[in-house]
């Protein structure tokens, strides 16, 4: 493992709402991506912000990522750093303010009690594919979509797609282990389009989310690809290989959690 595979790795799981409680509970993972936050790679330190960024999203862990130790400070540090990116600076700002501003913890409830049991990591089923919905800044006519349209289907890796143009989305069907910031950065190559995940918060509403397209390595398609067969989607397929149930006692030590915590143990710590 190195840090920018390990924070990558969480930014994708925090990206699926179910995980958010269990990372930030987590002893490990969140003094890490404190301590990622002073990394002189643009690229981790992007990463982490995203990763703090989905955390965020669930009221029940601002108040615990605002008291962690260090958490604003290096907020504060990185907002103020010189020769980084705007992107870093805006996201930075824009954790720092959502951690800031005062907090509104709902009511426990069963329901909600109900939510924190433990549960499988990415999603209940373990498909090797999953659906990106894109906001593109500049999908404003036919022109436009085909631009897209090319430099989608280089990218080795994307199943299918489907235009909004109204609403200038698109819903990208992409396998699991490709990188979002791929589809960013084929799009960003167009010179005249850029793109912005579309997710949703904790309360179900859309908010967009920005991709780093600098750096980013697009695996590409020496032909228009065919799509892919149903049955790489099957969930009963390699399912020893999917990422370990957190409360799992029997291999809780080899989940991906612990294996990443152990890194940053490792890393920062003596």
């Amino acid at each position: 493992m190195d840090a920018l595979s390990v924070v990558c790795q969480l930014r994708d799981l925090a990206s699926e709402p179910q995980n958010r409680a269990v990372i930030v509970q987590d002893q490990g993972c969140l003094p890490g991506l404190v301590l990622f936050l002073d990394h002189k790679n643009p690229e981790v330190l992007f990463a982490t912000l995203q990763t703090l960024r989905y955390l965020a999203e669930l009221p029940l862990n601002v108040p615990i990522m605002k008291n962690e130790l260090g958490m604003m400070a290096s907020l504060e540090t990185l907002i103020r750093r010189e020769g980084l990116s705007l992107d870093i600076t805006a996201l930075a700002k824009e954790v720092y303010g959502i951690l800031r501003a005062p907090a509104n913890p709902a009511p426990r409830t069963p329901e909600r009690e109900k939510r924190r049991k433990p549960q499988f990591f990415i999603n209940s089923t373990n498909k090797k594919a999953k659906s990106v919905t894109l906001h593109i800044q500049g999908l404003d006519s036919t022109q436009q979509r085909g631009l897209c349209e090319e430099a989608l289907l280089k990218v080795k890796g994307v199943i299918s797609f489907t235009f909004q143009m109204a609403s200038k989305r698109c819903t990208v069907r992409i396998r699991s282990d490709l990188p979002t910031e791929s589809l960013a950065t084929a799009i960003a190559s167009t010179k005249v389009l850029s793109a912005q995940q579309v997710v949703k918060n904790d309360a179900g509403e859309e908010v967009y989310v920005p991709l780093n397209s600098c750096g980013a390595q697009v695996p590409q398609n020496a032909d228009i690809p065919d799509y892919l067969p149903e049955e790489e989607e099957s969930p009963e397929r390699d399912v020893d290989k999917a990422i370990s149930r957190t409360a799992a006692k029997e291999d809780s030590n080899g989940s991906w959690l612990n294996a990443a915590a152990s890194f940053l143990t490792k890393t920062f710590y003596w």
